[in-house]
């Protein structure tokens, strides 16, 4: 489901890639145009998604079946568009939001091996089928992402195969429907990055609010 109303823009990628720098970059020229913007993330952005963030991103947790990992995701996307996104939609904002399905279908699905199709039909319901208008996938070798910060959270500390394996899923996810998402090279400079994704979508934007 796309909104008649609204923005949804989406940045993916794996880890390092520049998913929150683009987001802020994003955010803040829009606003300066006089859109109303919401700027959020995933997981986390609600008062239950902090503490499912906790979970499943603290080391202190340890291990987890693969399958609950997947539903607690699952349960911060439900908590977070049913009170944080699709509202601000409803209203006519544009939401740029650092990370959304395709994580989960890209970490918790390729990344952990278990049945994409099965991880996507979870997903899928758990945020009524809410789909980005763009979804701009910043893509970069696993190696060099984890160059650009230290210290690894539970699923940063995944073996390079595994990240591989993420890397790989969203760079087909992508492929498979072109009219709504963007690839672009994350060892780009940031404002040409920017510069790529405002071209990008600069025509969604008359269904856009502004102040």
């Amino acid at each position: 489901m796309y909104t008649s109303r609204g923005v949804f823009v989406c940045f993916e990628g794996g880890e390092g890639s520049g998913k929150s720098t683009q987001s802020r970059v994003l955010h803040d020229a829009l606003t300066a145009e006089g859109y109303t913007v919401l700027l959020t993330f995933e997981p986390g952005d609600t008062l239950v998604g902090k503490e499912l963030r906790r979970i499943v991103l603290s080391p202190e947790t340890g291990a987890l079946a693969d399958r609950t990992e997947a539903l607690l995701y699952a349960a911060d996307k439900a908590e977070h568009v049913e009170t944080v996104v699709l509202p601000a939609l409803v209203r006519g904002e544009v939401v740029i939001t650092d990370r959304y399905v395709d994580s989960t279908l890209a970490y918790q699905g390729a990344g952990r091996s278990l049945d994409v199709a099965e991880v996507e039909q979870v997903a899928r319901w758990a945020t009524g089928d809410l789909r980005p208008h763009l979804t701009v996938v910043l893509d970069l070798d696993p190696a060099a992402g984890f160059t650009r910060f230290e210290g690894r959270d539970r699923i940063e500390g995944e073996s390079p195969e595994f990240h591989e394996r993420v890397r790989e899923a969203f760079v087909e996810m992508a492929k498979a429907d072109p009219d709504h998402y963007l690839v672009l090279d994350a060892r780009a400079p940031v404002e040409s990055i920017a510069a790529q994704v405002r071209e990008r979508l600069a025509p969604l934007l008359t269904r856009a609010a502004r102040r």
